[in-house]
């Protein structure tokens, strides 16, 4: 195994790449989350994100109205969940599973024509000098636009929730929906609200991995990157910033998988990929045992229905 062909730089730059269509997805989550709503469609909504940002970006020329066309993609399929679970008080797991089977399909269908097209070129922004800086230039300051928003993302999510008066309100409707609504608050459309800005971040995340990661569209190709980022949430505890971490986390393992791969570690490459995914599995197991952090910080009224008597 030779590790010297393995660039530090280079490793942690690509490590900002793969983590940034997970870290949206999961900080759209959590605000979802947050509003006491469990959604287990990301999957869904990242794969359509993924057709639609792709399908519009190779349309118009413009990756911009990709990412727009994304967005709303994730955003208008997250509403059929929301008229689900609001509306008709659908199960939310039930629904949320059904989501993500309908989206991978509704993917496959809408993607068909587009199979073996490149999209047009994502290109980083130019940061002049800071670019040019030795190692940090390389590791910080050499990327698309997307990287940049998906960090000013969860600074604003953590602002939003920490100072703001809707932030408190969302806060307040996934602690306990009753007192909110006794108070006034219009809990439906506060959740679906939520899930709205969720299925937008979603859409992102996979518009991401079309056009920019992996710039073409394969079917399938999100290959369970939602199911990670609803992982990631609970990893984080619901917070913003633990968030990042754990995308970061993941995205790292990722890389380093494949970069061990190209150094030549004597491992079975099956070990190597299925790495991230143990790993995420044993996360999840590890914070949901007992009554660890996790669990007390869970939002109290998450996954559960509500039914206004008046």
């Amino acid at each position: 195994m030779d590790l010297s062909a393995i660039n530090p730089a280079v490793l942690l730059a690509s490590l900002m790449v793969a983590s940034t269509p997970i870290l949206l997805a999961a900080i759209g989550e959590l605000i979802v989350e947050k509003s006491g709503v469990l959604n287990l469609g990301v999957e869904g909504m990242m794969i359509t994100g993924a057709i639609c940002g792709f399908a519009i970006a190779v349309q118009t020329g413009s990756p911009a109205l990709g990412f727009v066309g994304a967005a709303a993609g994730g955003a208008l399929l997250s509403m059929t969940f929301g008229v689900l679970t609001q509306f008709f008080l659908s199960n939310q797991v039930a629904t949320g599973l059904a989501l993500t089977l309908f989206g991978l399909g509704l993917s496959a269908l809408l993607g068909q024509g587009y199979v073996g097209i490149k999209p047009p070129p994502v290109g980083d922004i130019n940061l002049g000098p800071l670019a040019d800086l030795p190692f940090i230039g390389r590791v910080l300051f050499q990327h698309d636009a997307m990287v940049y928003f998906s960090l000013l993302l969860v600074a604003a999510v953590w602002a939003f929730l920490k100072y703001t008066r809707a932030g408190l309100i969302l806060r307040a409707v996934g602690e306990s929906h009753d007192a909110a609504h006794a108070l006034g608050y219009k809990v439906v459309w506060v959740r679906l609200m939520a899930i709205a800005f969720g299925g937008a971040c979603a859409g992102l995340g996979g518009a991401y991995l079309s056009l920019v990661r992996v710039p073409q569209w394969t079917e399938g190709m999100t290959a369970g990157a939602g199911w990670i980022a609803l992982a990631i949430v609970v990893f984080g505890s619901w917070k913003p910033w633990r968030v990042l971490i754990g995308a970061y986390l993941f995205g790292g393992v990722t890389v380093l998988q494949l970069n061990l791969q190209a150094a030549g570690l004597a491992v079975p490459v099956e070990y190597l990929s299925m790495s991230p995914y143990l790993i995420t599995i044993l996360v999840l197991v590890i914070m949901s045992s007992g009554r660890g952090r996790a669990a007390l910080n869970a939002p109290a009224s998450l996954g559960r229905s509500f039914h206004a008597s008046s």
